[in-house]
């Protein structure tokens, strides 16, 4: 029997993303769907505008959007709101016994929040017992990184491992769907570019450093490193590319990291559902990763490297691609899910071995 699970935001973006994936997934089934207050009362098919490329299934449409309230909710709730609404709704769902999987960046940098990416710290977990919410009604709130940061961070792991690394340059080339809908107004994005992504710098260079850092006890020690992040929005729908110079601590050779993305397969994540079977995918052509070619591989869920070259200013540089909306956000928050479960954090249906249908996402 399928966990039954409940989505705060549900006709956002982020919302149908979730929508999308949980469609087939053997573990969980979508039960409840709450949104704003104007949606209250209709069945989801007439609150929402679907802006994906497969077909809203027939059962979450005759759904009843719900009030956003936990009175009749599950108790496992994947949460999609803005960061203002996040602060005061989040922390009620808990109050009242809710394990909140949050897409927001409300919570990410709480001392007793954990900030997650599975393949890179699930030892990080642990701080949740620390929530009061935990303490006093078993229910707590687990977040997945800002959008920009998942790729990045993923691809950075194994050369933190490795080799260490002292300084981070990275800029971004943010696709419009991370601004949700109906996003930037094609007066000011088709043929342009915004150097400015509101607080995404500041969210992208801390949120960096404590997923790459590392547990003492209760807190986490974000990771000694320098890092600037320049941000741009530009007129991409879906999938965001990024420039990175790397300074490493210990000198490598083109192969050594080659070597490092190759090999990293991480035990925490490897046989959930949602998973990719090799979080880091390499390509060797000149002209990739690119948003259309590239966005999709994993299932959207892996991040791709290439254009690796000597950088004159640091050590290494490098093009990182990864899908905002899925690995950047729902598939973020679904598997931050399923590694609950594997821990004996989340009560759920019994695993099974198998992947879920693979949903048919438009490349």
């Amino acid at each position: 029997m399928r966990q039954k699970i409940g989505i705060l935001g549900a006709t956002g973006m982020v919302g149908q993303r979730f929508i999308q994936l949980l469609e087939h997934h053997p573990w969980f089934e979508v039960a409840w769907l709450a949104a704003s207050d104007r949606s209250s009362g209709k069945k989801y098919g007439d609150a929402v505008k679907w802006k994906l490329g497969t077909e809203l299934p027939e059962r979450i449409a005759k759904m009843p959007v719900s009030p956003a309230v936990p009175d009749d909710a599950p108790k496992v709730i994947f949460a999609a709101l803005d960061a203002d609404i996040a602060r005061e709704m989040e922390p009620a769902f808990a109050a009242a016994g809710c394990a909140v999987i949050s897409n927001s960046s409300a919570f990410r940098m709480h001392e007793n929040v954990p900030l997650v990416i599975p393949e890179v710290n699930a030892d990080h977990l642990p701080i949740l017992e620390n929530q009061t919410w935990r303490k006093e009604s078993s229910g707590y709130i687990v977040t997945n990184p800002n959008c920009s940061a998942i790729g990045l961070v993923l691809v950075l792991k194994p050369l933190v491992e490795r080799f260490g690394i002292d300084s981070i340059f990275v800029s971004t080339m943010q696709a419009v769907s991370g601004a949700g809908y109906p996003g930037v107004a094609a007066m000011d994005i088709l043929g342009n570019v915004v150097p400015y992504v509101k607080n995404e710098e500041e969210k992208m260079e801390a949120e960096t450093l404590r997923l790459l850092g590392a547990r003492d006890g209760k807190i986490v020690n974000p990771l000694p490193a320098k890092m600037s992040a320049h941000c741009n929005r530009v007129a991409v729908e879906d999938g965001h590319t990024e420039s990175v110079s790397v300074k490493l601590s210990r000198k490598a050779s083109r192969q050594e990291i080659l070597d490092a993305w190759r090999d990293f397969t991480p035990l925490a994540g490897r046989d959930l559902p949602t998973a990719p079977a090799q979080p880091i995918e390499f390509t060797p052509l000149e002209d990739r990763p690119q948003p259309r070619l590239d966005k999709m591989r994993g299932g959207g869920m892996a991040a791709t490297v290439g254009r690796l070259r000597p950088c004159g200013l640091l050590d290494w540089k490098f093009t990182v691609l990864s899908h905002n909306t899925i690995r950047g956000a729902a598939g973020a928050t679904l598997l931050n899910a399923e590694l609950l479960v594997s821990l004996g954090k989340l009560e759920a249906g019994k695993p099974e071995a198998t992947k879920p249908d693979p949903v048919a996402v438009p490349a």
